[in-house]
């Protein structure tokens, strides 16, 4: 066997699959999911065949011809990252390069969260949404679950009927369930009965655009929306209010989409519609194809929270057009993209806001060298990650190492010749999937001698931050800058002096301060300023990490109330982490551990797994 992602059980040299039919009874009683997958390969194959499963019964594997049994098995152990092979067996007497899969999903799964009515805004109705990256998409259907696989595929969801759903894929019709339709009569356990009931509704879809298996994605819920401009519609439960928010927060987003087309030619994928999904959602904003995940905290009521969806943006181009071919190389989706989101918001939002978010980045990313300091394979960009969960190793070094090797091309080349260098690099890429050497010879084939001007293996196959990497430069960052280091004097910022921050200032600000200041300080800091009470979670959560870790437990009611009531990942781990990291912390690791036992069914079963990590390591 050769092993074409560490992540994944298929055989390099087997045939991918290139189309996925599905239909899927979306059970919300039992929290399980009841399918059918027809699979068609890209040539037929005889012999053992390999799927990735984690926690899936699989019925059947049926042959498309008879509709015959065909031979499988599933590994003895579960691996706990890669989870179950699934081994078919294809006859050499009747060449196939299809087949069926019946299959239900278990409660467990880890790309889905099952959220009852009191966990949702409306209060009213259960919610279900998924997220398959990096490798969860194997806990909602068998497939060959490597960003190296590129499908198309198409589906219908059965859900109750007075839900609706939405789909990283174009919607086709809304309509009464039919017997028979799709696959459905080959539904286990008599859902194939219970598929034309009264009560149900079938939703259909369709992505005829080739996309890796992780860009798979759907939400069901009682859905409403407003038109914020001709390709964008904004998403999230039937609630006025957020619904409201979030279509001022993200008014703005053609113009973003003008602005990509600029930098990287025509936006290929028709819609770029947004959920924003309840606060359980684990990432700042997932980059579906014509359907982004956001979560609710990136509302922030002055149009920054557009950076994010920026970001989502420019994955249009680079992460959906162009994938890195496994995690090993995530800087090739993360990095391009964070360059991009930049250029973006550069360009719609100014300079000096675009200079913010580099430094804040390049702030988080001397942090990253300070976390993987016992472990510095994970500070490079092209890293080895045999035998690692890739949710464990999740950083900023992708994004902020891999924004500052593109930013350094720029600055030898000029930014004319590297906007010249991005479109032919789409454009040769287009719904391909790459690693970084296919990059770097592209690179060097295209920009003559610049392996003479940067060293690029140090870049991409070197630990830590490169001697020519650059921390940006402008007044308002240096002044901002400036004023944290006056804070080790005892000078606090007067409120002239801070009149017109927002939340990236202070989200600096706070950053660049001294890791531990006394609690006395803290104090003072947020009487004068209010930051715990912030409704920006980035400050909030910048506030919180620097008055645990100052162990000014004043604040400590302000932490549990912010665990409980948000799931994303990026403000759980440094606060769970600042609450049981370090010798001498009794009561914080108490708290740690009693807030997350009563909080953990309201996270998403990543952010539960990342969270259990922290408490392995450190308790």
């Amino acid at each position: 066997m050769a092993p074409l992602d560490p992540h994944s059980f298929i055989d390099s040299h087997h045939p991918l699959t290139t189309d996925i039919s599905l239909s899927l009874y979306l059970d919300f009683p039992s929290a399980t999911i009841h399918g059918v997958a027809f699979f068609i390969l890209k040539s037929p194959h005889v012999g053992q065949l390999s799927f990735d499963t984690r926690s899936l019964s699989i019925h059947q594997v049926l042959s498309p011809i008879t509709l015959s049994p065909l031979p499988f098995s599933l590994s003895s152990s579960p691996d706990p990252i890669k989870g179950t092979q699934l081994s078919i067996s294809l006859p050499d007497d009747d060449v196939l390069n299809s087949f069926f899969i019946v299959f239900s999903t278990s409660p467990s799964s880890s790309a889905l969260q099952w959220l009852s009515p009191p966990q949702t805004f409306n209060k009213k109705h259960p919610f279900v949404y998924t997220q398959c990256q990096c490798i969860h998409a194997r806990s909602i259907f068998p497939c060959q679950d490597t960003p190296a696989a590129r499908i198309r595929y198409s589906a219908l969801l059965n859900v109750p009927r007075e839900l609706s759903a939405v789909m990283s894929a174009r919607h086709v019709d809304r309509r009464s369930p039919v017997s028979g339709e799709g696959h459905s009569h080959l539904l286990p356990g008599g859902f194939n009965s219970l598929w034309c009931s009264e009560t149900r509704v079938v939703e259909e879809f369709q992505m005829n655009q080739p996309i890796p298996p992780y860009l798979f994605a759907f939400a069901v819920g009682e859905l409403g929306f407003r038109e914020v401009g001709p390709r964008t519609r904004v998403y999230s439960e039937a609630v006025n209010s957020v619904l409201d928010a979030a279509a001022k927060e993200f008014a703005g987003t053609e113009e973003m989409i003008r602005q990509g087309e600029k930098l990287f030619g025509d936006y290929d994928w028709e819609r770029f519609d947004l959920l924003v999904l309840p606060p359980s959602f684990p990432y700042g904003g997932m980059e579906n194809p014509r359907m982004v995940f956001l979560t609710p905290t990136v509302i922030k009521g002055d149009a920054s929270g557009a950076q994010v969806v920026a970001h989502e943006l420019a994955h249009s181009w680079t992460g959906n057009l162009i994938t890195n071919m496994n995690n090993e190389h995530f800087w090739l989706n993360e990095g391009f993209t964070t360059y991009a989101e930049r250029r973006f918001v550069e360009a719609v939002q100014g300079e000096d806001r675009a200079i913010l978010n580099t430094g804040i980045g390049w702030k988080g990313l001397n942090e990253e060298m300070e976390r993987f300091k016992d472990n510095l394979e994970f500070t490079k960009l092209k890293n080895n990650q045999e035998g690692v969960d890739p949710d464990d190793v999740y950083s900023e070094v992708p994004y902020e190492k891999g924004f500052q090797f593109l930013w350094r091309i720029e600055r030898q080349i000029g930014r004319p010749a590297f906007d010249e260098f991005i479109k032919k690099y789409i454009a040769t890429f287009k719904f391909k999937s790459i690693d970084t050497h296919t990059f770097l010879k592209f690179l060097k084939a295209n920009v003559p001698g610049i392996e003479k001007e940067i060293d690029l293996v140090l870049w991409t196959e070197g630990t830590g931050i490169p001697p020519d990497a650059y921390e940006p430069v402008s007044n308002l960052y240096t002044k901002i800058v400036s004023l944290a280091n006056e804070f080790k004097l005892g000078r606090m910022p007067r409120e002239d002096e801070v009149a017109d921050w927002r939340g990236q200032e202070w989200e600096l600000y706070l950053e660049n301060l001294p890791k531990v200041i006394e609690a006395s300080q803290v104090l003072a800091l947020d009487e004068r300023y209010r930051l715990s009470e912030s409704k920006d979670y980035e400050v909030k959560v910048a506030f919180l990490q620097l008055a645990i870790i100052s162990q000014c437990r004043n604040f400590y009611g302000e932490v549990e109330k912010t665990l409980k009531e948000v799931g994303r990942m990026k403000y759980l781990r440094p606060l769970y982490r600042a609450l049981v990291q370090g010798k001498g912390k009794e009561e914080e690791k108490i708290l740690a551990k009693r807030v997350f036992s009563e909080a953990r069914e309201c996270y998403h079963p990543i952010a539960r797994g990342v969270v259990e990590s922290i408490f392995a390591k450190h308790l």
